[in-house]
């Protein structure tokens, strides 16, 4: 995993190839304005803020339309790093009370002059040299733990996520398109565990009820609320646009565009 990374993004700006986060990641807003969403909360960064998005979260990232290209700094603090960092220091611990996904990190001279230092340690394909990776990482720490204290709840937690309602939990992250295992670990079940109750309470298989549910959402946004298909594949956990419209006149026997002209009556959903 790469533990520091700069990247200019056209459109999106995303910490890894999923919507999962593995690491607690720090990040630095050095171009654009970046929209994060997390299931429940949208939050914003501007150029120049700094932020912390948790481990063990789901979140979708995106710049506003029209905006200027997205450059971000990422730093990752795994867990081998953090428990590492804790025998050396052996930081105070406190209680963060916040709950939110993402943490915004206020301002201050030491972070800024951290911010400025790292393009002297980047090499050409945009990684930080290996040999300064973890000093890097310490200083940041270090600083982070200064000017907030709390956040040491935050890191030095490594406990698995809790047990959550099934239920509440999938009808609220439904259009994050990530592994299996990952919505088994974030409700705090094994992937077994997961499945056996999921169909306690779908009826169904965690595949089908998420293509269902998808598909039945992506209706309601054309045709209640006017959005087009090329709009919101993405948005509801489809790769692509030609999955997306497929699977869509499967169930529905019509295609996404035919539902938005006005009069278009929709048959009975049916998925085999």
């Amino acid at each position: 995993m790469r533990n520091i990374v700069s990247q200019p993004d056209q459109e999106c700006s995303v910490i890894s190839g999923e919507e999962f986060i593995r690491e607690h990641t720090f990040f630095a807003i050095k171009r654009g304005t970046t929209k994060c969403f997390d299931g429940i909360t949208t939050y914003i960064f501007n150029q120049g803020d700094c932020g912390l998005v948790r481990k063990n979260r789901l979140s979708k990232y995106c710049k506003g339309k029209g905006g200027p290209a997205v450059e971000t700094t990422f730093i990752t603090f795994d867990e081998q790093f953090l428990k590492k960092f804790q025998a050396r220091y052996q930081p105070a611990l406190f209680d963060l009370t916040s709950k939110d996904t993402f943490l915004h990190i206020p301002p201050s001279a030491l972070l800024s002059n951290f911010v400025h230092s790292f393009a002297p340690y980047y090499k050409a394909d945009r990684n930080i040299i290996s040999s300064f990776a973890d000093v890097k990482r310490e200083e940041l720490l270090l600083i982070l733990l200064k000017f907030q204290p709390e956040l040491s709840g935050l890191f030095f937690d490594f406990g698995m996520p809790e047990k959550l309602n099934l239920e509440a939990f999938m009808n609220q992250n439904f259009v994050f398109n990530v592994h299996m295992d990952h919505f088994a670990r974030l409700t705090g079940r094994s992937l077994s565990a997961f499945k056996r109750d999921f169909k306690a309470i779908f009826n169904e298989t965690p595949s089908r009820w998420l293509l269902k549910k998808r598909l039945q959402e992506a209706h309601f946004l054309i045709e209640k609320k006017r959005r087009k298909p090329a709009d919101i594949y993405l948005e509801l956990g489809f790769e692509t646009l030609s999955h997306f419209s497929y699977a869509f006149k499967k169930y529905f026997g019509l295609a996404p565009t035919a539902i938005s002209k006005a009069g278009q009556s929709t048959p009975k959903a049916t998925l085999k």
